[in-house]
Formats: structure tokens, sequence, C-alpha cells
């Protein structure tokens, strides 16, 4: 791993909201995103949002019992979240930024590894009265990352943001990016797996598949089942903010903003601090 990796410790946030998840029942969030829509106009901005579902923080996944696929060595671990998606889905094109209905053929771009469009991620803990709001950029994963230049660029922006955990004796040299994506597709049900040989997500049904390997109710057993490892997206979520509210006495709720500020040591807001690379300041909720 030639890029550096951070030097900072966990983020203040992760310990409380890490516990926090673990005691839902299902963790979901709500993703939102912006659509660019090209018109006569010029472009039109459009709001999106959509449920899904959190598959833990980058590096550090917790395979089922199930899963079959080679694992990278435990060496590392981040504040950076992760879930999945179909390359073929609208939100891709959000998440790589790009004009959807424009001249520029961006169906190229989706085929790859790129990405780093801004998004928000919405938990709501109703068991805890608190909500986790982080905005930041979404990085998609393809099966290139480890080869082609925008996966370089994809690797550069994630690495920066991961630590080496302590005691990990390894140099990392046999830690891969593409492994990790293979380990979050075993990770999933067969039947999930098999979504990704679905007809084409948003197509109507009326219109004529043209490929007879794409059905509904599939399930895949082989973790390098070429099509549906086609179409399988792992996303990665850079946090560059989070603002944090806690409702659970009614009486008096709490709210904290946090920002990302790296390796500075000086806060900008009004009783704000710097903890481990993030700017947190409690305001009114």
């Amino acid at each position: 791993m030639a890029t550096a990796l951070s030097s900072l410790r966990p983020a203040p946030w992760r310990k409380p909201f890490l516990e926090q998840i673990k005691g839902m029942p299902a963790t979901e969030f709500t993703l939102g995103t912006v659509r660019k829509i090209a018109s006569e106009n010029g472009t039109v901005y459009s709001p999106r949002a959509r449920t899904c579902v959190f598959r833990g923080m980058f590096a550090e996944l917790t395979a089922h019992a199930d899963n079959t696929a080679e694992l990278n060595p435990d060496l590392y671990e981040s504040d950076l979240l992760t879930f999945t998606t179909d390359r073929r889905s609208d939100k891709a094109a959000e998440l790589f930024g790009v004009e959807a209905g424009g001249k520029d053929n961006y169906e190229e771009k989706l085929k790859g590894s790129g990405g780093g469009a801004p998004v928000e991620a919405v938990f709501w803990v109703k068991e805890k009265a608190t909500q986790w709001r982080f905005r930041g950029r979404a990085y998609v994963l393809a099966p290139d990352v480890d080869t082609s230049e925008e996966g370089k660029r994809v690797i550069a922006a994630l690495k920066g943001r991961m630590r080496r955990k302590a005691g990990a004796g390894s140099d990392g040299k046999e830690w891969s990016f593409g492994r990790q994506i293979t380990a979050h597709f075993g990770n999933t049900s067969p039947i999930m797996r098999g979504s990704f040989r679905n007809p084409p997500p948003g197509v109507p049904v009326a219109v004529p598949v043209d490929d007879d390997r794409l059905k509904l109710g599939q399930q895949v057993t082989d973790l390098d089942d070429e099509l549906a490892r086609s179409n399988f997206r792992l996303v990665v979520i850079v946090p560059e903010e989070l603002d944090c509210v806690d409702l659970t006495d009614p009486a008096r709720s709490l709210r904290w903003l946090y920002t990302f500020v790296g390796d500075k040591s000086e806060p900008t807001a009004a009783g704000g601090v710097v903890l481990d690379g993030w700017e947190k300041v409690e305001v009114w909720p």
C-alpha cells in the first residue's frame, strides 16, 4: 500500500455509533444523492433518497459462517461506511456525479471504479432515539479497482482514511481491494447475489430482455459468477461531516456537529474542540 495511511486515531463518534447500530433490528439507512438531468434549459438537479443496508466499516468485514471467499488479513480499520449496489441502478450515475441523458456516454464510466459524488447517509436508531446524518463522498469499487487509473484514484482516497490496527505486524502488501469486494459479495445470500443477474432495474417489464441469462429469483453460489460480479458494486462513503441528534430526553435534547479537519488542531467554531481529526461542536437541537 504505497499511499500513506492515516495517522489519526478512531473518530470520536465511531464507538457510540457502532454500539447503537448493533442494537438495531436491521442496519438500514436512508441514502440521499443528487441526480443531474440534462434538459434544453441546462442541467436540472433533483434530490433522490432510498433505503440501503449498512455493510459495516470498510476493511473490517465480519464474514458470515457460510462465506467461502478468501478474506484479507485483519490489518486495517477505518471510519468509512459501506453498502452494496447494482451498477445498472439509477443511483450509480448519482454516485459518479454524471449527467443522465446528457451528450456524454457515461455508461462506460459506470462499468468501472470511480465516483466521489456528495451523498448523505441518515441512520435513525429508534431504540436510542438518536439520528446520525453522515455527509461525505461515495466511491464505487468495481472489479478493476486494483488495475485501472480510476481504481487507483479511489484507492488513494480511501487509504488516506484507513488505519493500521494496533499490533498488526504485516506490511500490508497482501491486502487487496479486489479481494475485499469479493468478500462482501460472499457475505450476501445466494438469492441476493442472484439479484445481480436480474433484468436491468427500472426498465419497463414490457420491454423484451435481450439476455436470457437475466431472470428474477436466481441463486448464485459461485463467487466468481461473471455476470453477477460484473454488476455488483461495493460503495464506500468517506464522511466529511456528521450531524448527531439525541432525543432520549425530550426536555433536554442534544445535538453535535462533527467536521473532519485532519491534522488541524485549532477549532474554528465557537465552543468547538478538535478530537482525533474531527472538530466537535455542541449546537442547539
